[in-house]
């Protein structure tokens, strides 16, 4: 099997584990019509896959 002839550097593998995160988050319209990241309660309804999880104050 092949082998490298020198060690990789710590910042080379940092690198190229840091490409994938400047991707810009991507958002999903809620049923209210705002949008809120996937998979996360609403900060402002506090709606969650359509059923009131959080009390919030208005």
């Amino acid at each position: 099997m092949a082998n490298p002839k020198r060690k990789q550097s710590k910042r080379r593998s940092a690198n190229r584990r840091a490409a994938n995160a400047f991707l810009a988050p991507e958002f999903a319209k809620d049923s209210s019509g705002s949008l809120v990241r996937p998979h996360r309660v609403n900060p402002k309804t506090g709606i969650y896959r359509g059923r009131q999880v959080l009390d919030v104050e208005a």
